[in-house]
């Protein structure tokens, strides 16, 4: 399969890799879905939505607090690298993450389209004024803003939408793709997932530790880490 996949990204004229939270797990930073995941501790509704934030804003800051420390004091890890050297070693290359931690960027990633917002910015629920995020997030007493409206992060909610620009990005590098890899995601949350099987023409190939939802649907599973696979798939590019 490897050799197959090697193949198909040396000739691709365009290749989209979609990742997800597993590719942050080496950096320290918990999945979801995974054992000990974050929500295996908070309800979804109380911490990633609308309603969630309205009923209590503070509760919900204090979440996005902890997981910009977090976030601060992550490193990038082995994958994120070796996805930043892929995109100098084929051509067209997008990466579309789910994830908020920007550790793609601090990695050296370019062309990241980021499906689910960042945690770098916070954005007003009336006026949408934005401002940076410190270090440790935002302080509990600046949650209300001058406007009436309040400080919410820069984060794709469940129930929201995701930006349309970035998502027909995205989408629009998902039906040119030859190739798509999808690193480190269960592949169960949409629309984002769709991206993986948007191109009936496209090879597929699955980096995961773990089965996923898709896994009998893909051209190609490896199975391993993003840190163990991709450098792999970078060094033989690279001979």
């Amino acid at each position: 399969m490897m050799e197959e996949l090697l193949a198909r990204l040396s000739a691709a004229r365009s290749t989209l890799a979609l990742t997800g939270s597993g590719i942050s797990a080496e950096s320290g930073l918990p999945t979801f879905r995974g054992t000990g995941g974050l929500w295996q501790t908070h309800r979804v509704e109380e911490l990633a939505s609308p309603k969630g934030f309205a009923r209590n804003p503070s509760l919900v800051w204090s979440w996005y607090n902890e997981r910009k420390s977090a976030h601060q004091l992550a490193r990038p890890n082995a994958g994120h690298y070796a996805l930043a050297h892929l995109e100098t070693l084929t051509r067209g290359f997008t990466l579309a993450t789910q994830n908020v931690d920007s550790l793609h960027l601090r990695a050296g990633s370019q062309r990241v389209l980021e499906l689910h917002g960042n945690l770098r910015e916070a954005r007003c629920t009336g006026c949408a004024a934005r401002r940076p995020l410190g270090r440790s997030g935002l302080p509990l007493d600046e949650i209300e803003h001058a406007c009436g409206g309040r400080m919410r992060p820069d984060i794709v909610w469940f129930g929201e939408s995701l930006p349309e620009e970035v998502w027909e990005a995205a989408y629009d590098a998902a039906l040119r793709a030859d190739v798509i890899l999808v690193v480190g995601t269960s592949a169960v949350v949409y629309p984002a997932a769709a991206l993986a099987q948007t191109n009936a023409e496209a090879y597929v190939a699955e980096i995961n530790p773990e089965a996923t939802a898709i896994s009998g649907r893909v051209d190609c599973v490896l199975r391993g880490t993003a840190a163990q696979m991709l450098p792999a798939i970078v060094e033989a590019l690279s001979s």
